[in-house]
């Protein structure tokens, strides 16, 4: 979507000052945004990260955009786009895309919308809500190999303006023409991307669809949200751990105490033990542990399993830590 962005900025300003570009998001924003940038020419120092904040539950705050845009327009910087996203990978945060999308078209900014890991939990209408506004972005993406039970990878995109990805992207020498692109019948997603050839992925989210129909993929993502909801009642309800930001979604995020090495260590000891895994982030400071719920094998049992063992390790490192309690 970058490159779309940039060409169409670029006929109207000029090729020459593709060095004022601009791209916005969020400290949380997936690094493939840096990566994208680098590869369309747009230079690092030109990637804006604007900070969030715990109490913000770690989403993009649309006046602290407003704010580095308006500074970055005055000393004579280009905006050019803005990535927000549903469901970071860090904490599965939600930037508010009506609000956000608002201060983008003010200043002539494409925007993408990020939703690889929480996209899919769009299939329940409770959840709609978290893409709200949704209609003032340019492109929009979902990965349906995070949360919608399709193996690596895979990911669905959704294009206001394709004629803006087409002219950026389109090649036609000779040896590819044909009747059926000649004509304008078919589309040709060679001028989608940068490859020239593309595998089937669409086959494998087909047979999803098929094989589960709506009722049950709504009926396994409702219930994952349900066990992590549990999970996220059971850290509750021990003094010795803290959620540290709401749970949005199928994923809790934890701590044991305000101690990072004390958190590492514990993960560490909880992965090592080979009957749970889990993963975690650094964010805002704070060394955190995540629980996610994404199988179709899953099961409470297994959630409650899981606490136990956490539970486990937890005493133990108590135990070597006793001296800070």
């Amino acid at each position: 979507m970058l490159v779309a962005a940039r060409d169409q900025k670029l006929a109207e300003i000029g090729k020459d000052k593709i060095g004022k570009l601009v791209v916005y998001c969020s400290d949380q924003t997936h690094c493939a945004l840096q990566k994208a940038a680098k590869v369309v020419g747009i230079r690092p120092g030109n990637v804006r990260a604007v900070a969030t904040t715990r109490a913000a539950a770690f989403a993009l705050s649309p006046d602290s955009l407003e704010s580095a845009v308006l500074a970055d327009v005055e000393m004579g910087w280009v905006p050019l786009f803005l990535c927000a996203t549903i469901g970071t990978t860090s904490t599965t945060a939600v930037d508010p895309l009506k609000p956000l999308c608002h201060v983008a078209k003010e200043y002539g900014m494409w925007v993408h919308v990020d939703a690889a890991y929480g996209g899919s939990a769009c299939i329940c209408p409770e959840f709609r809500h978290v893409i709200d506004g949704v209609e003032g972005a340019d492109s929009f993406s979902l990965n349906a190999h995070k949360w919608f039970f399709t193996t690596l990878d895979c990911c669905c995109l959704w294009v206001k303006n394709p004629d803006a990805l087409k002219r950026s992207l389109s090649t036609n020498p000779e040896y590819l023409r044909n009747q059926a692109s000649d004509s304008g019948g078919v589309i040709d997603y060679k001028d989608w991307q940068l490859t020239l050839s593309r595998r089937f992925r669409s086959l494998k989210l087909w047979m999803v669809l098929r094989s589960y129909g709506v009722a049950n993929l709504r009926s396994f993502l409702r219930g994952h949200v349900a066990m992590a909801k549990a999970f996220e009642k059971l850290v509750a309800g021990d003094d010795r751990f803290e959620v540290v930001v709401p749970r949005r979604f199928a994923m809790v995020c934890f701590r044991m105490s305000a101690n990072n090495l004390m958190n590492k260590k514990l993960l560490e000891r909880v992965n090592g033990s080979g009957r749970v895994f889990m993963t975690h982030a650094l964010v805002g400071g704070i060394y955190l542990l995540r629980f996610a719920v994404g199988s179709t094998l899953t099961e409470a049992e297994h959630v409650m399993e899981a606490w136990k063992v956490i539970q486990e390790h937890a005493d133990a490192i108590q135990g070597d830590y006793k001296h800070l309690y």
